[in-house]
């Protein structure tokens, strides 16, 4: 599981979800193995302030980094858009300004936390996202513990190849981050993009603002 910006399940607009509790078909076991290198798309949905964030991502679980870059949408004006790479094993996280090429180098402060489903999760439920003759089967697990009434964990993988397919994180009773990922390819075209720029050579050490106005 991840904690960006991000993060992933119970979004707005998320998939279509089957009918849970589907009897004999509901297989509780180990959870499988997430994919370690891919790249794709995402939805991050924050629900206190109501944004979605859409961004075409590269995933390096090996080295543990992450690129996000931000899409740009014709109908938000004030927003300014950026690419972000997280760089876990060197705990920094790189902000380009996509426009202007501006840099800011910021620490990180949370340890690397992958996309994939702990050893120790609690199962919650198998279903099926869409619907007949379109459809794909998708297991649910959580980091519920007996000794805890809500989890702030919820992770939505597919059953065959382990993709996630929808994360959500729970801070507190009023702080939620919601992902939901598609169109992912397995592998890194292009190693570089975990690469900075050379404007980050002289980068800033404040985060700049994601909106101009």
């Amino acid at each position: 599981m991840h904690p960006l910006l991000f993060v992933f399940v119970a979004a707005a607009g998320a998939s279509v979800l089957g009918p849970a509790g589907m009897g004999a078909s509901v297989r509780e076991g180990q959870p499988c193995l997430a994919p370690q290198e891919w790249e794709g798309r995402w939805v991050q949905y924050d629900h206190s302030t109501g944004r979605n964030q859409r961004a075409i991502v590269s995933y390096d679980g090996l080295n543990q980094r992450i690129r996000v870059l931000q899409n740009h949408k014709k109908h938000t004006p004030c927003q300014k858009y950026f690419e972000y790479i997280y760089l876990y094993q060197s705990m920094v996280m790189f902000q380009i300004d996509q426009k202007t090429k501006d840099c800011s180098k910021i620490a990180l402060t949370e340890a690397w936390d992958p996309f994939d489903i702990p050893d120790n999760s609690t199962f919650e439920d198998q279903y099926i996202i869409g619907g007949p003759g379109d459809n794909v089967e998708a297991q649910e697990w959580s980091d519920r513990k007996p000794a805890r009434q809500h989890e702030t964990w919820v992770g939505v993988y597919t059953l065959k190849d382990c993709y996630p397919v929808q994360e959500t994180y729970t801070r507190n009773s009023s702080v939620t981050t919601s992902t939901r990922f598609f169109n992912l390819q397995l592998g890194i075209s292009d190693p570089n993009v975990f690469t900075p720029p050379s404007t980050c050579q002289s980068a800033r050490p404040e985060r700049m603002a994601e909106w101009a106005c």
